[in-house]
């Protein structure tokens, strides 16, 4: 009992306060305004970067709070968060600092975005000031979460801004001097698209461990994986050795969610194994040189080109067809998973309009659930043909890279992986459910002939037959799966159209969830 509770304290799991950043800014745009810190007419919200890092740090270190018992009534929003603070106030006064851990800023694009949750957390005693010591202490790490392609690149010079916030850097000291950094797998995924994402999250590792090891500060990167390859899923040990070096330092956070909880942790004999490999990949990529590359910075710079042309061709199909949207949301369940009891957030942020509106998990799904599984391949065909085109030095550089460098090995294989788990055929008969039949001709021919591409690539560039080659045990249980999954994708696609025409019955909206269950868990792959 005592090695328990010296593991685990009283709470046996830590919780994380998560949150966007344009909700922290909404929340202290009203609180600024409530306080008189800011004017009627020139709220925080409206104040430019360097304005608002100067009120920031000087509410900071005010004694002063901003919330009083008679203050006016907070809008609902702001009430809600004032409250998951206090609540977190009052888990980490019973059960100790260790049960609020971490305050994860999600979509962090700036350093104010790092510097509000601290207000927010200094505003329910979690943090607080030391006049004497003139600087910040606290108990919780603040983490910035860089999720889209943008964010990724701007990560370390955005930290490199922060630790410059000479109050921060005092704060950080005081945190064993060690920076989390979250990085975000999903939402760069659907921004970019997959070889553009993966490269994107390769390259700010290697420019934020650049940076640590400059200013001297530890790092421990968080990885918002989801169980889906088009949410950075795929096997745990061979993913920790695909880190760039200096990624991996003694210790790495992984997101185990979805379906991956039950895959991994159902039982105790597979947990273990599990537990096991991710022990041994962390180990592995801490102690030795798992990159094996003779001339990085060429390495580097081929992935660098071929990337940017996948994201072309990405966004050529996702951005610049004004078809597609209409093309995703009828071809596919999306909607409809909406109405699924399942996560804990809508479909979409709001209207679909762009798929910037869209969330993560339901882009994955959706697209599985078509058979496409788009978000696991689109753009990498096209990317590498057109960099190595009909020069057989550059397809041979390829093929040695496949061979001695883990992350492009990874990419690859996972890629396969997905691949292998699509189906054309049942992705073209989803396509007849676009209403206008030149969009769903367009659409669908120009998924067809990347995913012909790119398997001629990957064939190319493996020396493989087939798509799941190196995996033959997966490629087995895919093969024994799928007569059982033709039906179901038959069965929904009916179903679907019916619904669709208007018969919203009991049965048919009950039998298409039920179809939706059955591929996810048949081909485990919904994020």
């Amino acid at each position: 009992i005592l090695s328990a509770v010296d593991t685990f304290g009283f709470h046996l799991n830590a919780l994380d306060l998560r949150q966007n950043s344009e909700s922290f800014e909404a929340v202290l745009d009203e609180l600024f305004a409530a306080a008189g810190v800011t004017a009627p007419d020139a709220g925080y919200a409206s104040l430019d970067e360097s304005a608002k890092r100067e009120l920031l740090v000087a509410e900071l270190t005010s004694a002063r709070p901003l919330v009083f018992p008679w203050s006016q009534d907070f809008s609902a929003d702001t009430e809600r968060e004032l409250g998951i603070f206090r609540a977190a106030a009052q888990a980490v006064e019973l059960l100790g600092p260790g049960v609020v851990p971490h305050c994860i800023v999600s979509m962090t694009g700036t350093v104010s975005d790092i510097l509000e949750p601290m207000v927010l957390l200094k505003e329910v005693g979690i943090i607080s000031f030391n006049p004497a010591q003139q600087r910040l202490v606290g108990s919780v790490d603040i983490a910035p979460l860089f999720e889209t392609i943008e964010d990724l690149k701007a990560g370390a010079e955005i930290l490199q801004e922060l630790w410059e916030v000479d109050l921060y850097r005092g704060y950080l000291r005081g945190r064993e001097d060690v920076q989390e950094v979250v990085l975000g797998y999903s939402d760069s995924n659907k921004d970019g698209g997959y070889l553009s994402a993966n490269w994107a999250l390769y390259d700010a590792q290697l420019a934020i461990v650049k940076a640590c090891d400059t200013h001297g500060i530890g790092l421990r990167f968080s990885h918002g994986r989801g169980g889906a390859v088009g949410r950075g899923g795929g096997p745990t040990y061979d993913a920790i050795l695909a880190q760039p070096e200096g990624a991996v330092r003694g210790s790495v956070r992984i997101t185990e969610q979805g379906e991956v909880i039950s895959a991994r942790y159902g039982t105790a004999s597979t947990a273990r194994r599990h537990l096991e490999a991710f022990v041994a990949g962390t180990l592995e990529a801490s102690l030795l040189d798992t990159e094996s590359l003779k001339e990085p910075e060429r390495a580097y710079g081929i992935m660098r080109d071929i990337a940017s042309l996948a994201g072309e061709k990405y966004a050529q199909l996702v951005r610049d067809d004004s078809g597609f949207i209409d093309y995703f949301t009828q071809s596919t369940p999306l909607h409809e998973i909406g109405d699924l009891n399942m996560g804990s957030r809508p479909t979409a942020r709001k209207q679909t309009e762009s798929i910037g509106d869209l969330r993560a998990i339901p882009w994955v799904l959706s697209w599985s659930q078509s058979r496409v599984n788009l978000p696991g391949w689109f753009g990498v065909g096209t990317g590498i043909m057109r960099w190595a085109g009909e020069d057989e030095t550059r397809w041979q550089d390829l093929r040695k890279l496949y061979q001695a460098w883990p992350f492009f090995r990874s990419v690859l294989d996972n890629m396969a992986q997905v691949m292998g788990k699509a189906s054309m055929n049942l992705a073209q008969i989803y396509s007849t459910l676009v209403d206008d039949p030149t969009v769903s001709q367009r659409v669908f021919n120009t998924i067809l002939d990347e995913y012909e591409l790119t398997k001629e690539v990957f064939f190319r560039i493996t020396g493989h037959d087939s798509l799941m080659a190196g995996n033959e045990r997966l490629e087995r249980s895919v093969q024994r799966r799928y007569p059982y999954l033709l039906p179901l994708n038959a069965i929904q696609i009916e179903l679907l159209r019916r619904y669709r025409a208007g018969e919203d019955t009991f049965l048919v909206s009950k039998t298409i969830q039920v179809t939706m269950n059955g591929l996810a868990t048949g081909l485990r792959t919904s994020g």
